[in-house]
């Protein structure tokens, strides 16, 4: 039928109780207000397994305006209606559930809205004040978050964005397809929010609506696929295109500068700080770099031997460069988004799968917390044994006044005591989560799938569950493993050696300090407290935290003034954090790396939506 106007696509999977009665009815509803001729019907038959194919085929034998597309593998439903509707006839196409759930009598109001060209696209709505819709509790609770988040995040005016009840002109069609990436669930909320971006005219008219059948609500594909989709396109479409490197550098330097300006002015004199600074050694603080430089060689080999235990051999020339770019991404962008560019870079690089990449991650972070925590753990026994916590409470509290923001004022002794607290708490939580882990290495049985199914049923928590499982599966090849746990564990407390070093070099920079037994062990202390207070993924590189953190250590414990102090927890973040940038743009240079980009693909990861689809 090459000269039908108008298309109608019926997505099916397993509908072989009732396509039949919806090809019928179908028929007689577009029969009721279209010329003979001039519409098509195809059923668009996603891989099924059960006998909608044989019907579907007979179907299009026996009246010659329906058609069969066949896929013998799932697509998804947004993967079949695109695939349909490129095959399709008409310059109007259509789309609606095959439960016919949508009122038949709204068939014409959709069609006419695009076919009389007034508008480009058309959507049903249960959600407008004039709807009839029978929604039940589970089904309303979950549209209407999602409705509201879709508005929220991709700023659409459209009240409701999944009714199956959908029409698009075939120009706007042929010129979205290629800008939509879902092929599932979320297809046809994306094609509604491209074409309000497009300028498009969108229509959105109620519709009467009564479920049929059981729902298709599930708390694990909502949650994990709906909800990345959301993300992904507000960052398609609302960051991404803002970004360039050039612009993320500018504003991670005015962060910087920004963090330092207002935590010198608020607690110390800026005029002393910047004294302080002015009066180090220019060679002890290049040499605090070069030491510094000589623990890049050492990450990268331990990375190397977590993805060859995973079994993902590589070399550690290109670990080392993937960690140099994906650490200069985490001082660039917030929350710690440069891990996840690590994991793009050695899945587009050296083929390690996305769930892989993270648990590698995941594996470097547990080490590293570790190793941080038995350094400044054991310092820090020490200093609850001889009084050293109260110690340096008392002197914060002593010498430095309270500050006073929005109206509370803050004791920096009670302050300090906090963060103290924090990062035993945060060491504490991390020799629990490898304690766990290793518990869990030698567990059998399957408390991953059993654990996400409890709350789902469908087919999409089976894979979500498999992606955990994988996840977790790899994490513990590492650590169960004796040899790999020791080589690892060494290695990560070597890393962590010469990050302290460094700090000590940058002590030695400054006139009058000497490097005592115990100013040693503070410097331990100070930089395992420091980045335990990195963590937290509040600022950039950890901006802030490092410093304060650093400063509480040192000047509690030692007659080290606070100004001083403070200057010496600058240029030892500064040393470290230039090394790793300028580390970083080597290396992106090295291997072709976009920040941006991989920035970008690392947070679509999007295998697991189409992945789903072929449960």
């Amino acid at each position: 039928m090459s000269d039908a106007e108008v298309s109608v696509v019926l997505p099916a999977y397993n509908e072989e109780g009732t396509i039949e009665r919806t090809v019928e009815v179908t028929l007689e509803t577009l029969a009721s207000f279209l010329p003979d001729g001039s519409f098509e019907v195809i059923v668009a038959e996603d891989g099924c397994d059960d006998r909608t194919p044989e019907i579907a085929s007979r179907l299009a034998n026996e009246d010659e305006r329906v058609r069969h597309i066949h896929s013998d593998e799932r697509l998804g439903r947004g993967g079949a209606l695109e695939y349909a509707f490129e095959r399709a006839a008409g310059s109007t196409l259509v789309y609606f559930d095959t439960d016919l759930a949508t009122d038949m009598r709204h068939l014409e109001e959709l069609v006419e809205s695009v076919r009389s060209g007034e508008y480009d696209v058309a959507t049903g709505s249960r959600w407008m004040p004039e709807n009839q819709a029978d929604r039940p509790t589970k089904r309303a609770v979950s549209s209407l978050g999602y409705n509201t988040l879709v508005r929220l995040f991709l700023r659409s005016d459209l009240q409701d964005h999944q009714c199956g009840f959908k029409a698009v002109s075939r120009e706007a069609f042929d010129a979205l397809r290629s800008e939509v990436e879902d092929e599932h669930w979320f297809w046809d909320t994306e094609v509604l929010v491209l074409a309000q971006r497009r300028g498009y005219r969108v229509r959105e008219f109620p519709v009467d609506w009564e479920p049929k059948g059981d729902t298709k609500v599930d708390l694990v594909r909502d949650v994990f696929g709906m909800g990345s989709q959301i993300l992904r396109t507000w960052w398609q479409l609302s960051v991404s295109p803002r970004l360039s490197r050039r612009v993320s550098m500018a504003a991670g330097s005015v962060l910087v500068m920004l963090a330092l300006v207002v935590a010198v002015s608020v607690v110390f004199d800026l005029g002393a700080v910047v004294d302080a600074m002015s009066g180090a050694d220019p060679r002890w603080i290049l040499a605090s770099g070069v030491v510094y430089l000589l623990s890049w060689p050492l990450r990268g080999l331990r990375y190397r031997d977590i993805l060859d235990r995973l079994g993902y051999p590589s070399d550690t020339w290109f670990m080392t460069g993937a960690v140099f770019i994906s650490q200069t991404g985490n001082l660039v962008f917030p929350a710690r988004l440069g891990d996840g560019v690590r994991a793009y870079v050695v899945k587009a690089r050296r083929d390690v799968p996305y769930p892989s990449g993270f648990a590698s991650l995941a594996i470097e972070r547990v080490f590293d917390l570790l190793a941080i925590t038995v350094l400044g753990g054991s310092v820090l026994v020490g200093l609850a044994l001889t009084g050293g916590t109260d110690q340096i409470v008392a002197a914060i509290a002593a010498e430095v006044p309270p500050v006073t923001v929005g109206g509370e004022t803050i004791d920096p002794g009670a302050a300090a005591r906090t963060a103290l607290r924090v990062a035993a708490a945060v060491g504490g939580a991390a020799v629990l989560a490898v304690t766990a882990i290793l518990v869990s290495a030698r567990l059998e049985g399957d408390y991953v799938h059993r654990a996400v199914t409890a709350v789902s049923n469908d087919s999409y928590a089976d894979y979500v569950a498999g992606v955990i499982e994988q996840f977790v599966g790899d994490v513990q090849a590492v650590v169960s493993d004796r040899g790999a746990f020791l080589r690892v564990g060494v290695g990560s407390l070597v890393i962590w050696v010469v990050d302290v070093l460094t700090a000590l070099v940058v002590f030695a920079a400054f006139p009058g300090i000497a490097l005592t037994p115990a100013l040693v062990a503070t410097a331990f202390f100070a930089v395992s407290v420091g980045n335990l207070a990195k963590v937290l993924p509040l600022s950039p590189g950890g901006i802030g935290l490092y410093e304060g953190a650093f400063t509480l250590i040192v000047f509690g414990l030692t007659n080290v003034a606070a100004p001083v102090a403070f200057a010496i927890s600058i240029v030892d973040h500064v040393v470290k954090n230039a090394v790793t940038i300028l580390g970083g743009l080597v290396s992106m240079a090295w291997l072709n790396v976009s920040l941006t980009t991989a920035v970008e693909e690392s947070r679509e990861a999007g295998e697991l939506e189409a992945a789903a689809t072929e449960d």
